[in-house]
């Protein structure tokens, strides 16, 4: 299976005094990655709300290897790096389009809950179809960069 990953300019509003991309930012550049991947693996944000889920964040992590700047292109890639039912971490390589530099790594962590209570469940037993879809691709590279 081959997944585009997502490449994005990096814009002059998200830049800093010192004209690199702000540290925030990075956090929103995942989000959009996360809701991009999703999408492309099969399972849209849009239809997973739609189907009662949520996918609250708990945690995020970033690690800062090397400034982006105003109009640097960047791809992202995205995986699901661990998924244990009621819980997925998804990683996040930010890369230089042009150079291949690795210039941000991190992740996330959610757990999945019912929309209109926000009690956990259990995607095996709640969405069998997404639990299978999502045990699929755990710690498989699916993304084609070229």
């Amino acid at each position: 299976m081959k997944i585009l990953p997502l490449i994005r300019l990096a814009n002059y509003y998200e830049t800093d005094r010192m004209g690199i991309i702000h540290h925030s930012n990075y956090i929103r550049w995942f989000e959009e990655a996360r809701v991009d991947y999703l999408g492309k693996i099969g399972m849209p944000y849009s239809e997973v709300e739609e189907m009662g889920v949520m996918m609250p964040v708990l945690e995020v992590s970033c690690e800062y290897k090397s400034p982006v700047h105003f109009n640097d292109t960047v791809v992202i890639l995205s995986k699901i790096k661990e998924f244990k039912g009621a819980k997925i971490t998804i990683s996040y390589e930010v890369y230089d389009q042009k150079t291949r530099e690795l210039r941000t790594k991190g992740e996330t962590k959610h757990c999945f809950v019912h929309a209109d209570t926000f009690q956990p469940l259990r995607l095996r037993t709640d969405y069998p179809e997404m639990n299978e879809r999502i045990m699929e691709l755990v710690g498989i590279d699916i993304v084609d960069w070229e």
